[in-house]
């Protein structure tokens, strides 16, 4: 099954033309995300949740959904994820619209396809990833994975969406000396990043994302990296010893546009965010 690319195009536009900016301080436009959110997931067939929790005095909301979900406490279930906060004022298309784009997209094909899996698979938007809240319990991914945890030993994992956008045939740069000799020279590949702890996890997401796939798929869980493996919501699951990793291009490596003004719509290639859904998808109904 192939993502749908104006679906991934439409998504990035509503998340990019937002204003004021969908930062923690404006909770009027992080509450038009979370209605865009809860209404696609109701188009998909899929019922849609809050979980609200207060940071600062001001309440901020996770979007959950899940697919197959027998009510049975002790049912496997896989996670997927995205945040869809950004940092300061800026447009955010990479980071993050690119990767709740690919949430949904995800989560219209599984309902879509109807595959026959016998795990749940929750599909999860969370808020307040960015600074300053970024590395607090204050993360709503903190907040979900915390309420997860005592389900621990039936989650098989999460697979966190984290900038899945920005792609060239240009030089791939690496943030440690001799890596440039083991992976591809060229920006147009996306990567499964993950913990060295969980390279079971992370390598079986590996092998069914990149057989057939229509984009170069790398795998590094090298423990030199460990500190910029854990940037993203794929850290909060760690904390409470739960696979999880992220499925990245790179971030500020590659895209200069980071955190940045010039992070918008017209920076993005949509074919390779497309068949990096898709390979995402294979993952996710593999298990």
């Amino acid at each position: 099954m192939k993502a749908n690319r104006n679906n991934l195009y439409q998504h990035v536009e509503f998340l990019t033309q937002l204003r004021p900016f969908r930062n923690y301080l404006n909770l009027d436009s992080l509450e038009k995300v979370c209605d865009y959110l809860k209404a696609e997931f109701e188009k998909y067939g899929l019922v849609p949740s809050e979980q609200k929790f207060i940071v600062r005095g001001q309440e901020y909301k996770n979007i959950l959904a899940t697919y197959n979900d027998d009510q049975s406490q002790s049912q496997r279930r896989l996670i997927v994820g995205a945040h869809y906060d950004v940092c300061g004022d800026q447009p955010g298309a990479d980071d993050n619209a690119s990767a709740v784009a690919g949430l949904l997209e995800i989560a219209r094909m599984v309902a879509e396809a109807q595959p026959k899996v016998d795990y749940r698979i929750d599909f999860v938007a969370y808020c307040l990833e960015e600074p300053p809240f970024f590395a607090t319990p204050e993360m709503g991914s903190y907040i979900h994975a915390e309420s997860v945890a005592e389900f621990k030993d039936d989650i098989i994992g999460l697979i966190n969406f984290e900038m899945i956008g920005y792609f060239h045939d240009g030089p791939q740069d690496y943030p440690i000396p001799g890596m440039e000799a083991v992976y591809p020279s060229q920006a147009n590949f996306v990567v499964v990043v993950g913990l060295q702890e969980y390279h079971d996890f992370n390598h079986r997401v590996y092998d069914l994302m990149q057989e057939g796939a229509g984009i170069d798929v790398q795998l590094i869980d090298d423990p030199r990296i460990e500190n910029l493996a854990g940037l993203s919501d794929q850290r909060s699951y760690w904390e409470f010893g739960i696979p999880a990793l992220m499925v990245n291009d790179t971030s500020y490596i590659r895209n200069q546009n980071y955190h940045q003004m010039s992070d918008d719509l017209d920076t993005l290639c949509f074919d390779s965010m497309r068949e990096v859904v898709t390979a995402t998808y294979k993952a996710v109904v593999g298990f």
